[in-house]
């Protein structure tokens, strides 16, 4: 049941703003654009009020979600990235920094 209230969020979310252009990647302070991958098919990566576990998670988004990335940190032994959409601009959180790699601009 939640992970289907998670999709139909993810859903909802990522067709209702307008993106924003890419910007040239070179770190992780800088506003960059990064995709869901390494999830499993019966899993969401879920995103979090804060920087932790111990945050509560606020939706969860499958593979090949975009989100643009505005800071990262490190807590523990994970790096913990605040992110929004890239869709849904003003949809803002924390996800791990292990579950992103690099959106190609054209894809």
């Amino acid at each position: 049941m939640r992970r289907a209230i998670f999709a139909a969020l993810a859903a909802i979310m990522l067709g209702n703003a307008p993106g924003s252009p890419v910007v040239n990647p070179a770190h992780a302070e800088m506003a960059m654009y990064y995709e869901v991958t390494g999830v499993s098919d019966d899993d969401m990566l879920k995103m979090r009020a804060g920087a932790g576990t111990g945050y509560r998670v606020i939706a969860g988004f499958p593979n090949g979600t975009v989100f643009r990335v505005h800071s990262c940190e490190q807590t523990g032994s994970t790096r913990w990235c605040r992110v929004s959409l890239k869709q849904a601009r003003a949809f803002k959180g924390f996800v791990s920094w292990a579950y992103l790699k690099e959106h190609k601009s054209g894809s």
